[in-house]
């Protein structure tokens, strides 16, 4: 029997992990603007801006994505501190594995915040930039997924089907491998020497390649959802979704080029894509049918007084 003091504990935990999903996404979306608007060094020094908490005379458009990114970065490791102190103070209530994946995430961001510090340090080199990303995008996955474990509980009469992890996994190591490859076609500017002068046009032609395969991995494993029926459809909402930021991606990526890098707005509007894209597929992969004596079911104490007859 689940006590009633874990309902609260478990949903809360739940929404504060869904909050953190969000934040982390930004955290991307933002850092992602902050190199298309070439603000990657508009704070020179770190963790401070310019010496201070909160820049002034400084201030400007460049300025601001830099130190937003930081403190949105801030804010999640906060968050995930807040986390594993729940985690620990509730661990006989919580899921075993949640207090050592706590405590991971909380390494990881850790790191993160290293690796930024690095970029500003060692001026924005392109292997450290690239890591920077592979480590977020880590994180939204790692979060995503643990979101859908704190909110859906499996049993051995409520499992997904066995291809589910399988598609889910394949199509999430596709789409992710394809937002590396344009990550590092980024952090090089590759792109633009390959449209401007010719050069370095390897990575450009990776990245379009590999766009097919990871469409088609998603594409097949919510068709195969849908055709099969039970509960893999009743996933629909984010099976339409994942196929709706696919096609958006697509269209997106050949605007991008079509108009030659030129306007920041599609290009961070690529990259929001190919974020939230990343964390649906998290999600769907680590999604479990809710067991019936699920502890996010909110109970009723059906009992009730017999009158007593002596």
């Amino acid at each position: 029997m689940t006590s009633s003091a874990t309902v609260p504990i478990r949903l809360r935990l739940a929404q504060l992990a869904a909050h953190l999903v969000v934040a982390l996404i930004a955290l991307v979306v933002i850092g992602g603007a902050t190199r298309v608007m070439e603000a990657g060094l508009a704070c020179p020094d770190w963790p401070l801006c310019y010496g201070s908490l909160l820049p002034g005379r400084q201030m400007n458009l460049k300025v601001f994505l830099e130190w937003f990114h930081r403190l949105d970065a801030f804010v999640v490791g906060v968050a995930l501190l807040v986390q594993l102190g729940a985690a620990w103070f509730w661990r006989k209530e919580l899921p075993r594995w949640f207090l050592p994946l706590s405590f991971l995430l909380v390494l990881l961001v850790v790191l993160q915040g290293g690796l930024g510090a690095l970029t500003v340090l060692q001026l924005l080199p392109s292997a450290v930039v690239t890591a920077h990303l592979v480590l977020a995008l880590t994180l939204v996955i790692v979060m995503s997924g643990l979101t859908q474990r704190l909110l859906h509980t499996g049993s051995k009469d409520a499992a997904a089907p066995r291809w589910w992890p399988f598609l889910g996994g394949i199509s999430l190591a596709a789409v992710s491998g394809q937002c590396l490859l344009g990550g590092r076609m980024a952090s090089s500017w590759a792109a633009q020497r390959c449209l401007q002068e010719g050069q370095s046009c390897q990575w450009l032609h990776w990245h379009r390649s590999a766009a097919t395969p990871a469409a088609i991995c998603v594409l097949l494993f919510v068709a195969t959802a849908l055709i099969a029926g039970g509960w893999a459809r009743q996933q629909w909402p984010l099976l339409i979704t994942a196929t709706l930021l696919v096609s958006t991606q697509i269209g997106l990526g050949v605007l991008t080029l079509r108009l030659g890098l030129s306007q920041p707005a599609v290009t961070v509007g690529h990259q929001l894509v190919a974020c939230l894209l990343v964390a649906v597929l998290a999600a769907l992969t680590w999604r479990r049918p809710s067991a019936p004596d699920s502890p996010l079911t909110i109970a009723r104490d059906s009992s009730t007084l017999e009158p007593c007859h002596g």
